[in-house]
């Protein structure tokens, strides 16, 4: 199972990127695929080919509206099938004996 952190902006829109940025997240919430959007990216979780796929098809329609496209990408794979989007921050909430903001 693989969990990416995706960021994605033009850098030719301006100051104010909210309305291109939300276009990806509508591609990455039809996808199907677990996510969480936080103020500074995506955290999206899948299997290597759907996260890659995923993230090729954000590209290419960032790319029909953008001549300069910033893209960041973290990847931790780790093998199995275990659904780790929400254990993980659950783990630190078990750890610290209380909520966390999410």
């Amino acid at each position: 199972m693989v969990m990416a952190e995706l960021t994605m902006s033009p850098f030719d829109k301006g100051e104010h990127l909210s309305e291109w940025v939300a276009g990806i997240i509508d591609i990455i919430d039809k996808s199907g695929l677990p996510y969480q959007l936080n103020p500074m990216g995506t955290v999206i979780e899948g299997e290597w080919d759907e996260i890659l796929a995923l993230i090729t098809k954000c590209f290419k329609r960032m790319s029909q509206d953008s001549k300069r496209i910033s893209i960041n990408i973290k990847i931790d794979y780790k093998e199995g099938n275990d659904s780790r989007i929400e254990k993980k921050v659950d783990r630190i909430e078990e750890i610290l004996n209380k909520s966390v903001k999410r």
